[in-house]
């Protein structure tokens, strides 16, 4: 199992109103960030799958809240700044040409500059370069070197930056490609017992090869073995911010999971049992869901809970409501605090991670697709019914298929869904998200 490159990190920092919400939705294009959204879910547009030539990344956004008065504006964008540096590759620092250039940009550049990170230039709003074009120059002064004259809005210089912006990537993962540990990200709201978990593991095994503090992206990856294997911890709880406003956090905590969940290959989402299962829980698990990660869930502080016989199956009834879009994910009700079914989340973390590797033979998806088809006849509409006439695994991590059809609108999403239920029923699958291509092929074809 080869390591896989993590997919880069490209932030986007700059002052209120030069334009960092339109060269997002510019490079989102259609492909915006909600990969069709995902039910139940509502998510802010914080970060976005772009690709330019053959390189794919995240764009995340580190807005936040737009505040009015000068000296918070500047406090904000070093909190921006601050985010940037930690989750990011690549820092795309915007400037605006017509206010021309402002003392916190300067400020924020000094940031920037001392990060060692790279920092692509953006100057917007350079609707014509012949007007604007000797106003370009004066960033030359904020030291990031040089300045690339953009306009987000008519999505001019956009290629140019792109270009800069993916020379920076990391080339061909050196390391990354013999690494065949398991990686797997703790992730959850503040104070639901992340870093409680990750201390109680290490501390029962003793067997911390290295803390890694501060590694490229702050989340603080630690190295364990247990019973022969070797896993890789990425911690997301890390730094924990000073009289913080509240939306702030939120926004700062999913911006800090998408770093993490874009690392990993299992999803550690520990929900509070004292609390239950919120809005802010489920916005998390769609991160790792888009993703396409495998996922546990971990239900913390449960020697905390009053029980009876019919705790757990109550419980587990309410998350599977409330994370209705992932039926495939694990649960598991443990305590960091007494190490209460600990060492089973190694054994499910092995089992998840198997899953989300595994390949199906294409002879055994047709018997399986074939036998589908026969119990539950495919839909028709205005008298032409769907034929499946093949189906293939193309990939793994997580598993997708492709099925080959006589016509795509035919293949209701609901007859997907059974085709994916019949495949668990054999194959179990448990704690992956199976995704499914549809594709069309005429009758001739065939």
């Amino acid at each position: 199992m080869a390591g896989r490159k993590a997919k880069p990190i490209v932030a986007v920092v700059g002052r209120p109103n030069v334009g960092k919400s339109t060269l997002f939705n510019a490079l989102a294009g259609e492909k915006i960030a909600i990969v069709k959204d995902t039910p139940g879910i509502t998510r802010d547009r914080i970060y976005a799958d772009v690709s330019w030539l053959d390189e794919s990344f995240t764009l995340i956004d580190t807005g936040g809240i737009e505040p009015d008065s000068r000296d918070i504006i500047l406090s904000q964008m070093r909190e921006q700044a601050q985010i940037a540096m930690e989750t990011a590759d690549v820092i795309i620092f915007m400037v605006d040409v017509k206010q021309g250039l402002v003392d916190a940009d300067a400020k924020v550049a000094d940031m920037l500059r001392r990060s060692r990170k790279p920092v692509v230039l953006a100057v917007n709003k350079v609707d014509s370069y012949e007007k604007y074009g000797s106003d370009v120059y004066e960033f030359y002064n904020l030291g990031i070197g040089e300045p690339y004259p953009i306009s987000s809005a008519n999505r001019l210089g956009l290629g140019e930056l792109l270009d800069e912006v993916i020379s920076h990537f990391p080339q061909g993962g050196g390391e990354e490609e013999e690494d065949d540990r398991i990686r797997v990200a703790i992730v959850g709201k503040p104070n639901v017992g992340k870093s409680s978990i990750i201390n109680k593991l290490l501390g029962e095994n003793r067997l911390i090869v290295s803390d890694i503090a501060g590694t490229t992206r702050d989340a603080v990856d630690t190295d364990v073995s247990y019973n022969g294997r070797d896993y890789v911890f990425i911690d997301t709880a890390g730094l924990r911010r000073k009289n913080k406003i509240k939306e702030d956090l939120e926004h700062y905590m999913i911006l800090r999971t998408v770093g993490a969940v874009e690392r990993a290959d299992v999803v550690v989402l520990v929900i509070d049992a004292v609390e239950g299962v919120t809005e802010q829980d489920a916005k998390i698990a769609g991160i790792a869901h888009d993703r396409g990660k495998a996922v546990i869930i971990a239900v913390n502080k449960w020697d905390a809970v009053e029980k009876d016989d019919k705790t757990i199956y109550r419980f587990t009834e309410k998350v599977r409501n409330t994370l209705s879009f992932m039926q495939y994910a694990e649960i598991l009700f443990i305590s960091a605090k007494t190490g209460q079914r600990l060492p089973k989340l190694y054994e499910t973390i092995d089992m998840v991670s198997e899953n989300h590797a595994m390949r199906i033979q294409t002879g055994v998806l047709n018997e399986i697709m074939a036998e589908a088809v026969a119990l539950q006849q495919p839909p028709s509409d205005k008298g032409r019914r769907l034929k499946l006439y093949y189906i293939t695994q193309a990939s793994v991590k997580p598993p997708t298929f492709v099925i080959f059809v006589n016509d795509k609108e035919l293949m209701h999403f609901s007859y997907t869904r059974y085709i994916e239920n019949q495949i668990r029923d054999t194959f179990g699958f448990k704690g992956t998200p199976l995704r499914f291509i549809i594709r069309e092929r005429k009758e001739q074809d065939k």
